[in-house]
């Protein structure tokens, strides 16, 4: 994803990317998520903000006065001049009481640039084990240090650094085994499909760019397509579109969007994907002090407005995702399947890089779904609930796409 610069619309939370019913070989465990931290940016602005204080100059020397008697009268140690200044901002972003108008330091604010970038050091596959051999299967992605160094999607992983793969091992534990930091190197042990003898693979570990988008028709069913979208980019309308005509191309006549984990991107990546499915008609209602209301609608230009589909969400569905899964839901376009209500993120926050390096997210404007449901602290409920276990988890079965492939054969002839 390419870093967001200028006035970009943006709607984030947190996010550990799972991609569907595999778990992901990136070492995300490592970086917590592609846009990170649990709130929603409308725009990144360095160095602007109100010239004049928010506050009127008696009250300033008020506090001058009451922390000139502390400097002379505390038995502690007196903090240093920006930490006062640091607690200040808190102390007065507090009384907002508002959880997503925040102050950042610069470190912090540094990391979560970085992860606003959605590249972490791994290299570059999924996993899976599989149900019927128990073997775990790699599946390189395009363009990572995986494909380069010569795996191939099929591959069953034998061992790590010499040392086998057990039957007693989970997916997680296999994880810990693989990751490490970026430009180390790691020696897989696989056999290609087809073949009959082992090859020693060694992988240098990079940054990794996850794809906005990963489809494919069903094994289970050829006829639903399945995508996966992990964050709303710039490119993401562009790349489902792409998605749902090479899948129709292919003979897919329902579709699955997997939306679980996908912590949000921007706000106008939201509305045009749920145009591909919609036409006309409200998509979100944002109310912001600046503009009052103003309703977000989707065009006539739709890929896929009849063909049945469902929405995959979890407790990670956020903001963008939220955007999207609740637009459908409201307007009957698809159910929503999933383990759990979502996460419940509907607020829109300015982001002010500050001279330090620091940054002060100001909560701005509140989105609502076409029906004018809600969702901050709440979130959407699955019209569909499904149980997931930690031996689902751990030996890579995925109940709640099962479950949607199952809906959409019952649901169509």
């Amino acid at each position: 994803m390419r870093a967001l610069i200028g006035a970009l619309e943006c709607v984030t939370a947190m996010s550990n990317r799972v991609r569907g019913g595999l778990t992901l070989f990136l070492l995300v465990l490592l970086v917590g998520g592609a846009f990170g931290a649990g709130y929603l940016t409308r725009e990144l602005l360095n160095g602007r903000g109100s010239a004049s204080p928010a506050y009127a100059e008696q009250e300033m020397a008020l506090f001058n006065e009451a922390w000139g008697l502390i400097e002379e009268n505390f038995i502690g140690v007196i903090p240093d001049s920006r930490a006062v200044t640091y607690g200040v901002i808190r102390g007065a972003l507090s009384t907002l009481a508002d959880p997503y108008t925040v102050f950042i330091e610069p470190a912090a604010r540094e990391v979560e640039r970085e992860r606003l970038q959605g590249t972490f050091g791994g290299i570059g596959a999924y996993i899976t084990r599989s149900e019927e051999t128990g073997e775990v299967i790699l599946e390189p992605i395009p363009g990572n240090p995986a494909e380069a160094a010569g795996i191939l999607t099929g591959d069953v992983l034998l061992a790590v650094d010499g040392n086998p793969i057990t039957a007693e091992e989970t997916v997680p534990d296999i994880i810990e085994r693989v990751k490490g930091e970026k430009g180390t190197t790691v020696v897989l042990t696989v056999r290609h499909p087809g073949a009959a003898e082992p090859v020693d693979i060694s992988v240098v570990r990079d940054d990794i760019l996850l794809p906005s988008v990963v489809y494919r028709l069903l094994e289970q069913d050829a006829t639903i397509g399945y995508i996966q979208l992990s964050r709303f980019s710039g490119e993401s309308s562009t790349e489902v579109g792409v998605a749902l005509q090479a899948l129709q191309a292919q003979g897919a006549t329902k579709f699955i969007l997997d939306l679980r984990q996908n912590g949000g991107g921007l706000r106008d990546a939201a509305v045009e994907v749920v145009d591909h499915f919609l036409a006309d008609g409200p998509v979100l209602i944002l109310e912001s002090q600046e503009e009052g209301e103003r309703i977000f609608n989707a065009t006539a230009e739709t890929i896929a407005l009849n063909e049945p589909l469902v929405v995959l969400v979890d407790g990670g569905t956020a903001s963008a995702s939220e955007i999207v899964a609740g637009a459908l839901q409201d307007r009957g376009r698809a159910a929503l399947i999933g383990n759990s209500p979502t996460f419940g993120k509907g607020s829109v926050q300015l982001v002010f890089d500050l001279s330090d390096g620091s940054s002060v997210h100001v909560t701005s404007a509140r989105w609502l779904t076409p029906n004018r449901h809600q969702i901050d602290q709440s979130g959407l409920q699955p019209d569909v609930l499904v149980e997931v276990t930690q031996d689902d988890i751990d030996n890579g079965r995925d109940p709640v796409l099962d479950r949607a492939v199952t809906y959409l054969q019952e649901a169509t002839p």
